[in-house]
């Protein structure tokens, strides 16, 4: 008898900087098409799917040097525009009904974001892809997933990144860094940890939700961590 998913609604959050793959900028088709092959089988195993994405693959706020802190950061909202539409496009040519809904209006492309019409389409089957992070300045797309998550009450939220889990320092500049199976919200919050934003977690923490972290460049992890399996980090 196969196994029942642990979770049956969740947010999964997709850095920009995954979907670009070792490029590190723009788009990686292929992975692209495989990540929206694992999201169509979470979909038929009778999982609920939200999902928020990043646009650091082509622009992030903190890169706007000299430029004003809001305008920088609806650049970076307009990133995700980009990003969403084109997890869409992949899922939907393998015939599963997605819509992107966006926290700014961009009606003439994808539909306002309404959080009872979100949970209609979930209702549904459909796939709901959360663009334009929050829809305000100064608030990551870490704490739009811990938002969406809390507000369609999901179960869990699935972080897929570009590395396998979260360390104790930065594993690109401290080849000694060590991995960290399992770790509590205020735990990860004292040791200032980068992996998830501050404000993200402690909004997790205040709603009970799961985080898993896990690569999101190996096949079969997005499935796994549904299932309940820890492939990288549990966080709470």
């Amino acid at each position: 008898m196969p196994q029942k998913p642990k979770y049956s609604r969740v947010v999964l959050k997709i850095s920009g900087e995954a979907m670009a793959g070792k490029g590190g900028y723009g788009f990686d088709q292929r992975l692209i098409a495989q990540i929206a092959g694992e999201i169509i089988e979470l979909a038929q195993a009778g999982v609920e799917v939200g999902i928020v994405v990043g646009g650091g693959n082509i622009w992030r706020g903190r890169e706007g040097v000299g430029m004003d802190r809001v305008t920088a950061d609806h650049m970076g909202m307009l990133a995700t525009v980009i990003n969403a539409l084109a997890l869409q496009d992949a899922i939907e040519q393998n015939g599963m009904p997605t819509r992107v809904m966006t926290a700014l209006e961009i009606r003439q492309i994808a539909e306002p974001y309404i959080r009872r019409r979100a949970v209609h389409h979930l209702l549904k089957g459909r796939i709901v892809i959360f663009a334009c992070g929050t829809g305000n300045p100064y608030f990551s797309t870490d704490t739009t997933a811990a938002l969406r998550a809390a507000e369609i009450n999901a179960q869990a939220i699935l972080l897929a990144k570009n590395v396998d889990g979260v360390y104790d320092s930065d594993p690109k500049a401290n080849p000694n860094a060590k991995k960290i199976d399992r770790i509590g919200y205020k735990e990860f919050i004292a040791k200032g940890l980068a992996a998830m934003d501050t404000t993200a977690i402690a909004m997790c923490m205040e709603n009970r939700i799961p985080v898993a972290v896990f690569a999101l460049s190996k096949r079969g992890n997005i499935m796994r961590a549904v299932m309940g399996e820890n492939t990288g980090t549990l966080i709470g």
